[in-house]
């Protein structure tokens, strides 16, 4: 069955999946890239960024390589795709990762702005919805049929999924460092209430990978 499910989402040990003053510059925010240590020398990383099969394996790499499989579409914050505020200046910010991103699926983005839908190489067509959190899902499961969708984040985009109760699966990569402020993840949610359970969990040098799964009939 289809599973709406957040993968490899990085959060620090005080709970933070971004840090404070993204930018351009700083699309992490700042200190941000110390969470994702765990995943950039992996071989899935590596594959996805530099088609390059030569970066490391183990606990990982195969929970990389994991929250890739069996989708059919993503779902994005604007943040996601980009640093622009506001109305779209131009049409000629593409998103972060250049003529061929890794998603290679139709990937919604949430915005309060609209513009055209965005097709790139590889397979990946950008849609922007400007109808909410319940449009981009509705869409995104007709565009992944009987695959999966993965929200991406940004923290806003999760804790909104969370909040309403409509992802079934998430995968934390808890980094080993403190940010000390940027965005909370589960600032005033109540996981337990919501229904979630941490279902897995498993440890590498640079992570400690937590699964949680939401029950069956929710809370």
């Amino acid at each position: 069955m289809s599973k709406l499910r957040v993968a490899s989402f990085s959060v620090s040990l005080d709970g933070y999946g971004a840090g404070p003053e993204q930018s351009l510059e700083h699309p992490l925010g700042r200190n941000g890239g110390e969470l994702h240590g765990w995943v950039f020398p992996t071989r899935t990383f590596q594959r996805m960024l530099f088609g390059r099969d030569d970066g490391s394996t183990g606990v990982d790499d195969d929970f990389a390589a994991r929250g890739f499989a069996n989708l059919g579409a993503w779902i994005l914050g604007r943040n996601m795709f980009g640093p622009v505020r506001g109305p779209w200046p131009d049409l000629e910010w593409k998103g972060w990762w250049g003529a061929n991103p890794p998603y290679h699926v139709p990937v919604f983005v949430l915005t309060h702005h609209a513009r055209p839908s965005l097709e790139m190489e590889g397979g990946t067509t950008f849609h922007f919805v400007t109808g909410g959190i319940h449009e981009a899902l509705a869409r995104a499961r007709e565009a992944a049929g009987s695959k999966d969708v993965r929200v991406g984040g940004g923290v806003s985009v999760i804790r909104a999924y969370l909040q309403a109760g409509l992802i079934d699966e998430m995968h934390l990569a808890v980094a080993p460092v403190l940010l000390g402020q940027g965005e909370h993840l589960f600032h005033g949610l109540d996981l337990r209430a919501l229904g979630y359970t941490c279902t897995e969990r498993a440890a590498s040098e640079k992570a400690t990978h937590l699964v949680l799964t939401r029950n069956a009939n929710g809370a």
